[in-house]
């Protein structure tokens, strides 16, 4: 029986790395792919066999991507895991359209180009797997976070629609939402933060000033936070249950405030959300 191949986006750090050394020990072929070429021989020197260069912002590197990762499955791509993605800090009316345009070139046009790439191919297989790390922030709002919220906010109805029109197909899309991930997620935030947001010209001067201190922490800023291989468990489920939850929470924060979703209204669910942005 031929392994189960699975391509995994944003594997140079944090759940990218733990999903494919994961997986990879479980038995999958795992293509994992790196933005920058210099990663690679990083990867491979963990163990793992298969790492290519894939850059979510670039139209031509998706393509050579995807043609590598077909030649390396043979054409036949069990699952593809949307990983890749970046933050970018900041109140909405300090976001240039440039930087809004390319944390959405990063974090939703690359990851549709990639995906509609691929599923021609997992369409001809009895059962395949479209799996999409979003975020907490992909159904609950939060200040300073404009950019991330509306990216993965869009990630979700993306997925949501096309996990309908898939309907009938062997091709199964699976959300997982993560809260807190220990990872390098607070230290590339800020620097975007401070290459791309003005700070001493805002009026939420304050307001950075708190979220530079949060992001230049080394330890967990929240008691709540867990591994990278939190993410992977779920990402394990989402793979070889026969019947996959839609949905898969991933820490307590996550749980929280799906449930404060359902339950305040939105004045109460905007003062619980501003509290927490702060955290």
């Amino acid at each position: 029986m031929q392994e189960k191949s699975i391509l995994i986006t944003g594997c140079s750090s944090g759940i990218g790395l733990c999903a494919a050394l994961t997986l990879q020990a479980r038995g999958y072929r795992v293509i994992a792919s790196v933005r920058q070429t210099k990663d690679i021989e990083n990867l491979k020197s963990q163990g793992l066999r298969q790492v290519i260069q894939l850059d979510l912002m670039s139209s031509a590197s998706i393509e050579a991507a995807v043609e590598e990762t077909l030649s390396l499955c043979d054409g036949k791509l069990f699952a593809l895991f949307n990983n890749g993605a970046f933050g970018q800090p900041g109140a909405v009316e300090d976001l240039s359209r440039d930087t809004l345009r390319k944390s959405f070139e990063c974090n939703l046009f690359g990851t549709h180009e990639l995906t509609r790439r691929v599923l021609p191919h997992m369409l001809r297989m009895e059962d395949a797997r479209i799996i999409q790390n979003s975020s907490v922030l992909g159904f609950c709002a939060m200040p300073m976070r404009g950019a991330y919220n509306a990216t993965k906010f869009a990630l979700e109805g993306l997925s949501d629609t096309l996990r309908m029109e898939l309907h009938g197909s062997g091709v199964k899309v699976i959300l997982i939402e993560p809260g807190p991930i220990r990872s390098n997620f607070r230290r590339n935030a800020l620097r975007e933060m401070q290459e791309n947001i003005d700070i001493a010209a805002s009026r939420h001067k304050l307001m950075y000033e708190n979220a530079y201190e949060r992001l230049n922490k080394e330890a967990a800023t929240s008691r709540f936070t867990l591994g990278p291989e939190a993410v992977v468990d779920k990402v394990i489920l989402a793979l070889e249950k026969r019947r996959p939850k839609e949905r898969y929470f991933v820490t307590t924060p996550t749980w929280i405030a799906g449930v404060l979703k359902r339950m305040l209204n939105t004045k109460n669910l905007d003062a619980f959300a501003r509290w927490a942005g702060k955290a």
